[in-house]
């Protein structure tokens, strides 16, 4: 395998380090699946959350009951939304598919019901339940973002797409 080293002049050498291309682009860090998790996170609860503040709670609510306020920040805002759950999607069925999707969303699931089996969630609280299930989604999406480095580190095998 070769190496590409990446020459910089000695003054940018205090910014970017010299690494090679395998070691920027292979390794997965606890920071890096941190950082993905924070991003699901902003992700699912900037497009809806219980309390209320969401672009669901601030665009679509005012438009279903009759209030025309829509503007250009607010369509602004939409397309970064829809943009961020492309990426998350297409990320998560191109790494883990439809099969670990559920299989993710079955281990969720069982720790929800051990968070209201034990009495840490209570089930007739509707926000309660909510935010579990929302911080549910956003593993999932988390796991989906990260799976392709998770694999790859333990198996040694890089996943692929077939570009025609």
């Amino acid at each position: 395998m070769r190496t590409f080293h990446i020459t910089l002049c000695p003054a940018s050498r205090l910014l970017f380090p010299r690494q090679t291309m395998a070691t920027r682009t292979d390794s997965i860090t606890w920071s890096g699946v941190l950082i993905r998790l924070v991003a699901s996170l902003l992700l699912v609860f900037l497009t809806w959350n219980a309390e209320g503040w969401s672009y669901y709670h601030w665009t679509i609510d005012p438009l279903m009951q009759g209030v025309r306020s829509f503007s250009a920040i607010k369509f602004l805002a939409g397309a970064l939304l829809v943009a961020g759950w492309v990426v998350f999607l297409q990320a998560t069925r191109r790494s883990i598919g439809l099969t670990g999707t559920m299989l993710v969303a079955a281990i969720i699931g069982g720790v929800i019901w051990l968070l209201i089996s034990s009495g840490i969630v209570s089930a007739s609280s509707g926000r309660g339940i909510a935010r579990v299930v929302l911080i549910g989604l956003s593993v999932v999406l988390a796991v989906g973002m990260s799976w392709s480095h998770f694999s790859k580190r333990i198996t040694g095998q890089a996943d692929t797409d077939v570009v025609d």
